[in-house]
């Protein structure tokens, strides 16, 4: 293994050769197993639609059914990420310097913030079968949102890595 040349000055190298502006956190909100299991359930019920007119199309159909609904929640998952300074869940972004105070929870707290303690000004992005959340407070004036609720496996490391950025 030789050392990479850091070709730009400015946007200093890992040990990997990777740029330090790389992920500082990624997530991928997948679906739990039982969602992935109840999708992949459709494989038998498309397989015996085509039975009456042959078993090999039966079988085919089912598997590219199966196949492609448990593939399409995978990759259409939501995934959290800090990189280059901001806070990206899902689609949404946000620079981390329009952050304020960030806080996780888990369990009876996060039931209620998900539930009857979810502010009406709150950007949320809430995934079932995944306990954690994370808060985060908006100090943008401007933006008519307070604050983004979003579900995480791992508040901790998404806190640490939103403050890690903000430091940056």
């Amino acid at each position: 293994m030789h050392a990479q040349m850091n070709a730009d000055p400015a946007r200093p190298q890992t040990a990997t050769g990777r740029s330090a502006a790389a992920a500082v956190y990624r997530e991928r909100l997948s679906p739990s197993l039982w969602t992935l299991l109840s999708a992949a359930v459709a494989a038998p019920m498309v397989s015996l639609v085509f039975v009456p007119l042959d078993s090999t199309v039966a079988l085919l159909a089912g598997l590219a059914v199966g196949a492609a609904l448990v593939g399409s929640l995978v990759l259409a998952a939501p995934v959290i990420e800090v990189r280059g300074g901001e806070l990206r869940v899902g689609r949404a972004h946000i620079p981390v310097r329009m952050l304020g105070e960030a806080s996780g929870a888990v369990g009876d707290e996060a039931r209620e913030v998900r539930g009857p303690g979810l502010p009406r000004t709150a950007w949320h992005l809430l995934r079932p079968g995944i306990d954690g959340i994370v808060r985060v407070r908006v100090i943008d004036q401007r933006d008519p949102v307070d604050e983004w609720i979003f579900s995480t496996r791992t508040p901790d490391r998404v806190i640490a890595a939103i403050r890690r950025s903000q430091r940056a």
